[in-house]
């Protein structure tokens, strides 16, 4: 069997969306959170010095999927010619182990009904069969996404297989490969301290623009919504708090 994945290059991404658009376009996704293709975006650090992650996620097509291993009714295979993890409606029956098993949360139903049938990314496997690229990687406006063999997506672009963040690898053995976007470097050297305080100390206090400079470094949990990565999302309310609400 030869194992297709997807690379994905972070400091290419613009997080544009283009390919989830795409892919729910392609496969006629409802409004909801049974769409296959999700991106995250998360911030770390405190003004002046952020840094913006993003990750592209969808079935990641594991080499060692444990969403196979965890359904009870053989619903879910691994196919020989592209290694894609594919889902068979009839036998499943809606009972989510793939999805409590999976680390990546990839595993998608259409609404919260115990009965509702997974259904997720299938690596586009009808358009592999044309010939044709999966349609998120054949519509990224940057060339942060390419697609292809395992070994030679790795050979292209090294070895990593992960973001800060996100699930360790190991277990399931994602069929990714990952280019990390590069450190932040001060292109004109500046003083944060100082750049906080020109930002915040706008004349007095009663002016509506004032920001205290303390609320800009000491930051209070559940502050900013967004200071890590969660791909474990279900429900379409936890997928708005985790997401952009123009994906869904």
């Amino acid at each position: 069997m030869t194992q297709y994945a997807f690379f994905f290059d972070e400091s290419r991404c613009v997080d544009c969306r283009a390919c989830a658009v795409a892919c729910r376009d392609w496969n006629d996704n409802e409004v909801g959170c049974a769409k296959f293709l999700r991106r995250f975006t998360w911030e770390e650090g405190t003004f002046p010095e952020l840094k913006m992650h993003t990750l592209f996620a969808p079935c990641y097509h594991c080499e060692e999927p444990a969403c196979l291993k965890a359904c009870p009714n053989g619903a879910i295979v691994k196919e020989d010619k592209y290694g894609a993890v594919l889902v068979d409606q009839e036998r499943c029956e809606g009972c989510r182990s793939c999805w409590d098993a999976c680390p990546y949360g990839a595993p998608r139903f259409a609404d919260d009904s115990p009965k509702t049938k997974m259904n997720k990314c299938n690596m586009c496997i009808d358009r592999l069969e044309q010939g044709q690229m999966p349609v998120c990687a054949n519509s990224c406006l940057t060339r942060a996404l390419d697609f292809g063999p395992l070994s030679e997506m790795k050979g292209k672009y090294g070895e990593v297989q992960t973001l800060p963040g996100m699930p360790s690898p190991d277990t399931t053995k994602p069929s990714l490969v990952i280019k990390m976007a590069p450190a932040k470097r001060k292109v004109v050297p500046y003083d944060a301290d100082k750049a906080r305080h020109l930002f915040g100390q706008r004349g007095d206090k009663l002016d509506p623009l004032y920001i205290d400079v303390s609320a800009l470094t000491d930051i209070k949990p559940g502050t900013v919504r967004k200071n890590k990565l969660d791909m474990k999302i279900q429900s379409a309310e936890e997928a708005l708090e985790a997401t952009r609400s123009d994906e869904w």
